[in-house]
């Protein structure tokens, strides 16, 4: 996940940065704070449908051979991949915002707890019988090893 995340701090940057250009403008306040919130969260879901889509693997993904799955079919049908970045948004995303409260705030037991109640996402596949995520679990989807040297489908 962290290389994930390296790659879509990539991905938001130039997406930033295509929208300041055409705002005319880098100051992001009021309104187009909210839209540039909304369209970095489209960007996001274009990125993540389109890799999961064309082959089930993210650039992060193919590093780690891993690749996205959906039992009973050949490729990822488009709507369970929607549904997977749906519940993954919320789930890790309402991870990461309660990250950013508590350390705003400075406060060890709202850290704590904010930090447990969103981490059920991500922590659930400590406790999943077969180590999957919550939002995998809700689509139907699923992460599976790619055996090296075996091209993805």
């Amino acid at each position: 996940m962290l290389y994930e995340c390296l790659l879509l701090f990539a991905v938001a940057f130039m997406a930033t940065w295509l929208f300041q250009f055409a705002a005319g403008t880098v100051q992001v306040e009021g309104w187009r704070r909210a839209l540039l919130q909304a369209f970095l969260l489209a960007v996001f879901a274009v990125y993540f449908l389109w890799c999961w889509l064309r082959g089930g693997q993210t650039l992060a993904m193919k590093a780690w051979r891993i690749r996205l799955a959906a039992p009973g079919h050949a490729r990822v049908p488009a709507r369970l991949a929607l549904l997977r970045f749906v519940y993954a948004a919320l789930l890790v995303g309402a991870f990461l915002a309660a990250i950013a409260a508590a350390l705003k705030h400075r406060d060890p037991w709202l850290a704590f707890a904010t930090f447990a109640a969103s981490g059920i996402g991500l922590g659930w596949a400590l406790v999943d019988r077969d180590r999957q995520f919550l939002h995998d679990r809700l689509a139907g989807t699923r992460l599976e090893l790619v055996a090296p040297g075996r091209p993805s489908p």
